[in-house]
């Protein structure tokens, strides 16, 4: 997909800006929340029964998120904008794959992917750009591939820009980003809403969406039939 440059740009050089300390507050963080882990596992349960694909985490920033996946058992590699949180990916994890580049535009095949996990990165995408990137998800996953979405929810509101610490973001109600999914032959398996921690802002959504493996094949190159 073509992608105005403004926002992708905008938002590396704020995550660049602030890389060591992100990277300090991001990577234990998993540790203390243990129903963000219970989607993850589930999610990694499912692309592993489907079978032996790789697995992309797009924005995975420091590296912490794709290292979780491969320590599930997945073929994980991780992309991000920002040069200077894959340089700390790649220290910490240098067994791991990282490229430099937009989950708008990944460098891999058509139906290449058993599983996609964006966590909490399409926050940074201002909502009339956000359909675009579930269109190419679609693109990269497999037909019956798993995406997992996590991102702040509004709370039964519209979609709402806040003041996140590093770069503009946006809150977004679960049922219209399950909504935007479905547009992109996306299928709800289960969401998970989760009340803020001490120290959080707001509520956290995650929804786990599946390919529509059906929708794929209807609309797949057919051979023609002999006369």
């Amino acid at each position: 997909m073509a992608e105005s440059s403004s926002y992708l740009t905008a938002t590396a050089d704020a995550y660049d800006a602030v890389a060591d300390l992100y990277a300090d507050l991001a990577r234990d963080s998993l540790g203390r929340l243990p129903l963000d882990r219970a989607i993850l596992a589930v999610f990694a349960e499912l692309v592993r029964a489907a079978g032996p694909r790789p697995v992309a985490e797009a924005g995975c920033g420091p590296g912490y998120m794709t290292a979780h996946l491969r320590d599930l058992g997945l073929d994980a590699f991780g992309v991000d904008l920002s040069p200077a949180l894959l340089e700390i990916a790649r220290k910490d994890y240098p067994d791991l794959r990282f490229e430099l580049g937009s989950m708008g535009a990944f460098d891999v095949a058509d139906g290449e992917l058993g599983g996609l996990l964006s966590w909490y990165s399409v926050i940074h995408i201002p909502p009339p750009e956000l359909p675009p990137y579930f269109a190419e998800f679609r693109r990269v996953l497999a037909p019956g591939g798993y995406l997992l979405l996590g991102f702040f929810e509004s709370e039964g509101g519209p979609v709402l820009q806040f003041d996140h610490k590093v770069t503009p973001a946006y809150r977004w109600p679960i049922d219209d980003m399950a909504d935007l999914a479905g547009k992109e032959e996306f299928v709800e398996v289960g969401r998970m809403l989760r009340e803020p921690l001490e120290g959080e802002r707001f509520r956290r959504g995650h929804l786990l969406m599946r390919r529509d493996p059906a929708t794929a094949a209807s609309t797949s190159g057919m051979e023609p039939s002999s006369p």
